[in-house]
């Protein structure tokens, strides 16, 4: 059968009544303390008049249990962030095909019981085992809707390398960048560090497939390489090491359109680093020290760069297939060209994070953005689309 007479998938139907939202945390990766806090805040802030919510932790062991329904719980606090353990008890079995779409929980010494039906998951985790399309592709065998990217446009999102390959192949402006795949820097590190020098001082090394700035190093020496490469092989074998590029850091929040319109674009916001302590936006200028960064939004550009950057979140968004929501980072150098960094198929969601500071300068309030997200998620299809 070929693609002109192939059927189009069924699509399931809508659920009645008040839709039951699944909201999941945690997770296997190194961000599982930023899934927590990301998690805190939506909980906080879903209107729940018109969802009914079943917060789910991931343990660091890749364990689902059932945890508490309390946003503040799940907050950042004194530079500690939030953990689901094992000491949550209760497990959750996910449903096993797509006529069952309940929730079964399991209690030492006591019979499963049923939790209920789940309408949507909010699978608010990042990096490898969540972010990357190994939940995303779960669910679908389960034939559960879901928030967010579908699994190719996850999978890229995640993998830099690839997002790159994608992008460029779409004309979209990356950062030149060299790729060291697993064992290659072991067996011989000349040639990659032939290829770094080439890319021209500084360089920035990353783990390929990680976010929240973990593993990132900023390399202004050679001999400082080896020990990046080894920073970012903590969070993963391959690493992309990426040409510095001299401009500000400056970011847009996509949504998906309705009914298949076109993706909608907030205003872009700015990053200053500010504290001399953080040689650029790492983890602990994102998360843990609030004054040594500043956020501006909407960022102060001109028109026609504002449009610009717009313009490319937006056609970086269509160029991956993503759906739902991301954030796009790029650069914006002295002359006004705009370089696309990377994108972020879910992006960190709390009150104050880049994404929904953008929406809510954009005209966009933090509870509303999140019901238009389940709203998307409600209205898309289960199967091929």
């Amino acid at each position: 059968m070929d693609a002109t007479t192939a059927p189009a998938p069924v699509p399931a139907p809508l659920p009645e009544g008040r839709p039951r939202v699944a909201v999941v945390f945690g997770g296997r990766s190194g961000e599982h303390g930023i899934s927590c806090a990301t998690a805190g805040g939506v909980l906080a802030a879903i209107d729940r008049e018109r969802y009914d919510v079943v917060p789910v932790g991931i343990t660091r062991t890749g364990r689902w249990v059932l945890v508490e329904d309390e946003p503040e719980r799940w907050r950042i606090t004194d530079g500690r962030l939030p953990e689901v353990t094992d000491a949550h008890g209760a497990e959750v079995l996910l449903p096993r095909s797509t006529e069952d779409t309940e929730l079964t929980v399991v209690r030492a010494g006591a019979v499963p019981s049923v939790l209920g039906r789940v309408d949507v998951v909010l699978p608010l985790l990042h990096g490898p085992y969540g972010e990357d399309g190994t939940l995303q592709g779960m669910l679908d065998l389960a034939g559960v809707r879901y928030v967010g990217a579908g699994v190719l446009a996850s999978a890229v999102g995640m993998d830099k390398h690839y997002m790159k390959l994608v992008l460029a192949g779409q004309g979209i402006p990356v950062a030149p960048y060299t790729v060291l795949r697993p064992g290659a820097w072991e067996r011989d590190p000349a040639p990659w560090t032939a290829a770094v020098e080439a890319l021209g001082l500084p360089v920035f090394v990353k783990p390929a497939r990680a976010g929240s700035s973990l593993g990132i190093s900023r390399v202004d020496d050679l001999a400082d390489l080896p020990a990046a490469v080894a920073a970012a092989q903590e969070h993963d074998p391959k690493v992309l090491v990426e040409a510095g590029v001299q401009g500000r850091e400056v970011e847009c929040a996509v949504l998906g359109g309705r009914d298949g319109a076109q993706p909608r674009t907030s205003l872009p916001g700015e990053i200053v680093v500010l504290d001399p302590e953080h040689a650029f936006y790492d983890f602990e200028a994102k998360y843990l020290d609030e004054d040594g960064v500043a956020l501006s939004c909407p960022a102060d550009l001109p028109q026609d760069v504002i449009e610009r950057v717009r313009d490319l979140a937006a056609r970086t968004f269509e160029a991956i297939g993503c759906e739902g929501l991301a954030r796009v980072d790029t650069f914006v150098t002295e002359g006004g060209d705009v370089v696309v960094n990377e994108i972020n198929t879910m992006p960190g969601f709390t009150p104050y994070s880049m994404y929904p500071r953008m929406w809510e300068a954009t005209g966009l309030a933090y509870p509303d953005l999140i019901d238009e997200l389940l709203q998307l998620a409600l209205a898309r299809g289960t199967g091929l689309r």
